[in-house]
């Protein structure tokens, strides 16, 4: 059972540093892939490499800023020749609405003529339960999950026949770096919780676990799907 999810130093790229992408580098590295990390912030970037170091696994590092086509498909290029061209594909970038939809159809257009190219491949997207419940004051966002949603989708689409499977994974409430203030603030954390049927927030293991399967040869005939990693948030 030890092999059930092995990765066997599949060539894997995950562009986004923050904690969701960081928990699912350093669990793709674990399960044997070559992974290289993609962030505009060289500090995240050397403590997921200390990170994965500490758990007898490497992880290769690439400072890039992926705000235009051009930067992506640089990344993509530079990230190639630090472990091989791509086999697994996460797209975890999510701080900036724009950058967030954008840079998911620039990497996954680059990164996606490679798979098909070679008649295999696994791509990730993370999206979230905004994608689909309407959240007040959400609507930006709201709006780029739903738009990558649908992107994914059409990819999935097209790229079936050449072997590459393309879905995404849906966070509800996570507790990372990135919520902490807001969940330390006021009754903001048992506001949310009593949201949850399961009655706690995820951690980004959980998510990182879901990458880790999809990535996987187990999940080869799952394609254009949306798995939510919510604790049942899409059931209210």
């Amino acid at each position: 059972m030890q092999d059930w999810l092995t990765l066997d130093r599949r060539p894997t790229l995950v562009f986004g540093a923050g904690g969701l992408g960081t928990a699912s580098a350093l669990s793709l590295a674990a399960r044997g892939a070559r992974v290289a990390l993609i962030d505009v912030n060289q500090d995240n970037l050397d403590a997921v490499a200390r990170a994965a170091k500490e758990a007898g696994n490497e992880i290769k590092t690439l400072v890039a800023d992926l705000r235009t086509a051009e930067a992506c498909r640089a990344a993509v290029a530079e990230a190639v020749g630090l472990v091989g061209a791509p086999e697994v594909f996460l797209h975890a970038v999510g701080r900036n609405v724009r950058l967030n939809l954008s840079s998911a159809y620039w990497l996954g257009q680059a990164v996606g003529r490679l798979m098909v190219g070679r008649r295999y491949g696994r791509m990730i997207f993370v999206s979230s339960v905004s994608g689909l419940l309407a959240h007040p004051h959400h609507a930006p966002y709201a709006a780029a999950k739903g738009g990558m949603n649908q992107m994914f989708r059409v990819m999935a689409r097209e790229w079936a026949p050449y072997g590459v499977t393309v879905n995404a994974v849906a966070p509800g409430y996570i507790e990372t770096d990135l919520t902490k203030d807001y969940l330390d603030k006021g009754n903001n954390r048992e506001s949310l919780e009593s949201l949850v049927p399961a009655e706690r927030l995820g951690r980004p293991e959980e998510v990182a676990d879901a990458v880790t399967f999809l990535a996987s040869d187990r999940a080869r005939f799952i394609t254009g799907q949306v798995l939510y990693v919510d604790g049942g948030r899409v059931l209210v």
